[in-house]
């Protein structure tokens, strides 16, 4: 029997239908998320195809979270993530469909309903399971598909700003078409990151131009372009390392700079971007001594709906 009621989360993103369940101590009872199917070759799915997927996948996950009697019969909220970021004129339809689930669910279950924003659950849910508190102003990258951004977190004062990120295509895109275009199945930052590992970070390429970092925030759509030329001249796996070197090597600099505008030494990493074990190595293995950067495991830093559960249990539990 579990001592406070039980949170259930959903989140419909582009990329994965996600249903969690979680209690008032983090704990992890029910997580399943399922990628949308994208056609090979295709680079993403349109609103109206994801928005459909969705529609088919939620009832048979949300069922099976459900089908435990004990959370059955604990559920004490049900929070949904209804838009890309919590500010205003935020909006894709494609988060209507766990939103109509959502509300549907809790009304039957007789609970109250939450709404937040998907990057807000991506932030906690790596925010709640690192050594940071609550009360800490942080800075968290945000790096995904469709997504690369840098927002100023301070709680205490109700602070939620974005500070830096990119101005035009996001790492996660940047990825994706490469990847697409060697002919890899979208999305294909997983496949591309397993090609870099047992490679040193130390080596030194000269195809790609550094990365450019001005005041936080940088233009991607240049070293694309640069990386699709050389699809014909050397192999895809130089293609794919240096890709990456340079990418960790502009999100180091973006670190580092917004550290010095902003006066924080913690940042945090979300996004399914930040699961990168290269990325992550680089990070780690090159920042300065003053810095502390807490990452995620790969479910946890991907899309899902554990971050949505656990703000909306904050609501309910003491």
């Amino acid at each position: 029997m579990f001592t406070e009621k039980l949170s259930l989360g959903i989140d419909t993103s582009n990329y994965k239908t996600s249903v969690a369940v979680v209690d008032v101590e983090g704990n992890i009872l029910f997580n399943a998320q399922e990628f949308l199917d994208v056609k090979k070759g295709e680079r993403g799915l349109r609103q109206s195809d994801a928005f459909f997927q969705h529609v088919k996948k939620l009832p048979h996950i949300i069922s099976n979270a459900i089908s435990d009697k004990e959370i059955r019969n604990n559920i004490g909220c049900i929070a949904v993530s209804t838009r890309p970021r919590p500010v205003e004129g935020s909006y894709m339809p494609v988060f209507m469909a766990g939103e109509s689930f959502a509300g549907v669910l809790a009304s039957s279950l007789n609970v109250p309903g939450f709404e937040f924003s998907h990057q807000e659950g991506h932030i906690e849910a790596v925010r709640y399971y690192s050594p940071l508190n609550e009360s800490d102003p942080f800075i968290s990258f945000h790096f995904s598909g469709g997504t690369t951004e840098a927002i100023l977190v301070n709680r205490k004062e109700e602070i939620f700003e974005i500070v830096g990120g990119s101005r035009d295509l996001a790492y996660g895109q940047v990825l994706d078409r490469i990847g697409v275009s060697l002919g890899m199945s979208f999305p294909c930052g997983a496949e591309m990151d397993s090609i870099t590992q047992g490679r040193s970070c130390q080596i030194k390429n000269n195809h790609l131009t550094k990365i450019k970092v001005i005041d936080g925030y940088v233009n991607l759509s240049g070293i694309e372009t640069q990386a699709q030329r050389l699809l014909d001249q050397v192999s895809s796996e130089e293609i794919i390392f240096e890709l990456f070197q340079k990418l960790s090597s502009s999100i180091l600099e973006m670190t580092i700079q917004l550290s010095e505008k902003h006066g924080i030494n913690k940042f945090l990493y979300a996004g399914g971007v930040s699961s990168s074990a290269y990325i992550k190595h680089y990070l780690l293995s090159n920042k300065p001594h003053n810095l502390q950067l807490f990452f995620a495991d790969s479910k946890l830093a991907s899309d899902n709906a554990i971050g949505i559960a656990l703000l909306g249990g904050k609501k309910i539990w003491p």
